[in-house]
């Protein structure tokens, strides 16, 4: 067996890990970064991700004409979260929160820069909210999107741990997965765990479990930044909660393999608290991958406004769920109505003009114009540009869940084709196009979905680059018609373990767990679950950036 002394041991070598780290080597520290994967995935599960920031009152929303601030922002992050365990398993996530929230209102921004993460101008507006200014959702949009997506936030973090590397003063360990950790007189003091054999695997890729040897490392601190549990589909279906209907039978998963919740389960057998266990983050405009990385990879269409939603049987969605509106209130939707919760999917029905100017993709690889931090493409393309972009044109054309067709009848069979558990009525799905578009004509209108298209257009932001202008579905020169098979895709963890304010893990009688900090997701990105029961969105990368700032520097006044 391996046996080595002292330091401090970060496992996982995904964002907050990463960022715990810096923290550290800019104090002096000399840190050992323990990961199961190879070195092709330093960085984790962000490197993948859109970039989204959740940021507060910042020039680039001053410069659309963006209003916000604190109070408003906490306002809605409280609506949001409904936190109702405070006396409990919120104790510390409402704290983290709070705190969060400052952050993203004041130094945030600065320190990002400082780090070396740039931000595009234009500021997205995700989860616009269940339709109540008491309700879920963002008032204003908050959403800043980095040059350079997912890589342009982890890789400033990476790259200075491959600095530290290269100055002896970092080392990673890859191929080593921890199982266990060394407790001793009632605090953490090391970790012990198994030596993978080689894998070349490319970044994201299964990669073997095939054992060698064994470790063991002893450590002043040890932190937990292994992320949640969305890929183990047996432990979001363990702990899928009653309110959201009954777990689907089918999901398409939307991180790596590897993502399986082995961190945070380790740290509860040594003797850890995980709270908030029933709270997660699924979505519900998956789609299949047609160029797939990882097992069972979905991808996260971010739909604009206009597209129509239908339960598999073709019947319209309620007037709450909307495209881009409330996730898990579709979720509960689709998950609890009596004929929608039959099936494991739903629909989009679009067409061509919709299609080109609100359909983008989560990921860094399906937007290399802002990955490639191509400013001229992105001016070139998503505002000026004509046609979809390259990487939903291929999911048009390559994607399993996607058709197309010039009437409902021609549409409608070729749902039924892909889909068949069931029958979309070409006749009753026309009907609901007919009166849908009734409501074009005027400036105003009853349809709840129409309304929210209009008032997403008087948002600068919004008109430029992601709404269409208001027409008929059914229009031919708009044409041709398309609909999305729409898949569960499961996501983020935003329960995990309970830590105080400077990220130390508590035990299960709530006393600190002396010697044991977590990071990221493992913490519901701090406290054990700072989002409560709904994200705001640009918070899993926010709060992986902000738990691990706050870890790094507790482990340094631990330590040092």
């Amino acid at each position: 067996m391996n046996c080595e002394q002292g330091g401090v041991v970060i496992i996982g070598a995904g964002l907050a890990g990463l960022v715990a780290a810096s923290e550290a080597l800019d104090a002096g520290l000399k840190i050992r970064i323990l990961d199961q994967e190879n070195d092709a995935n330093l960085g984790g599960q962000a490197y993948w991700s859109f970039g989204g920031l959740f940021l507060v009152d910042t020039p680039e929303q001053r410069r659309l004409g963006v209003h916000d601030s604190f109070d408003l922002a906490w306002s809605d992050w409280q609506h949001s979260a409904q936190f109702d365990r405070l006396a409990d398993e919120d104790l510390w996530a409402h704290r983290w929160a709070k705190a969060y929230v400052e952050f993203a209102a004041t130094e945030k921004r600065s320190w990002i820069k400082q780090k070396g993460i740039d931000l595009t101008p234009v500021v997205g507006w995700a989860e616009r909210g269940d339709g109540r200014a008491e309700g879920h959702g963002n008032s204003v949009p908050r959403f800043h999107i980095a040059w350079g997506t997912g890589t342009g936030v982890s890789e400033p973090f990476a790259n200075k741990v491959r600095e530290g590397m290269r100055t002896g003063k970092v080392q990673v360990l890859n191929r080593h997965r921890v199982t266990g950790l060394v407790v001793e007189g009632g605090s953490v003091t090391g970790v012990r765990g198994e030596i993978l054999s080689l894998d070349n695997a490319l970044r994201g890729w299964k990669s073997t479990r095939n054992v060698e040897s064994e470790f063991e490392f002893s450590a002043e601190a040890v932190v937990i930044a292994t992320g949640g549990i969305g890929g183990n589909h047996d432990l979001v279906r363990r702990f899928w909660p009653s309110r959201l209907g009954s777990a689907p039978g089918h999901m398409i998963t939307g991180v790596p393999e590897y993502v399986d919740g082995s961190g945070i389960e380790l740290s509860e057998a040594a003797g850890a608290r995980l709270v908030n266990r029933d709270r997660m983050w699924h979505y519900t405009e998956g789609i299949q991958n047609w160029n797939s990385i990882w097992p069972n990879h979905g991808i996260r269409i971010l739909p604009g406004p206009s597209s129509m939603w239908f339960d598999a049987e073709g019947n319209r969605l309620g007037a709450a769920c909307l495209p881009g509106d409330d996730t898990l209130g579709t979720l509960k939707y689709l998950r609890t109505d009596p004929v929608a919760k039959k099936y494991d999917y739903s629909w989009f029905v679009l067409n061509q003009r919709i299609l080109e100017k609100e359909f983008a993709l989560s990921g860094s690889e399906q937007n290399p114009d802002l990955t490639n931090r191509d400013k001229a493409g992105v001016i070139k393309d998503r505002v000026f540009g004509t046609g979809a972009p390259g990487p939903v044109n291929d999911f048009l054309n390559r994607g399993a869940d996607f058709v197309a067709a010039t009437t409902v009848e021609e549409l409608a069979s070729k749902m039924n084709a892909i889909a068949p558990e069931t029958v979309v009525d070409a006749s009753k799905l026309h009907q609901q196009l007919l009166v849908r578009d009734s409501q074009i004509d005027n400036a105003f209108s009853k349809d709840q979905q129409i309304q929210s298209i209009r008032n997403a257009r008087k948002y600068i932001g919004d008109r430029l680059t992601r709404v269409v202008a208001p027409h008929k579905i059914l229009d031919p020169a708009a044409g041709p018609l398309v609909a999305v098979k729409l898949h569960i895709l499961t996501r983020k963890s935003l329960g995990g373990l309970q830590t105080d304010l400077s990220g130390r893990v508590l035990q299960q009688d709530g006393r600190v767990f002396e010697g044991l900090y977590a990071a990221g997701e493992a913490s519901g990105f701090g406290g054990g679950g700072i989002h409560g029961y709904n994200a705001l969105e640009g918070t899993f990368l926010g709060g992986c950036l902000f738990s691990g700032r706050q870890v790094g520097r507790a482990v340094v006044d631990a330590v040092r």
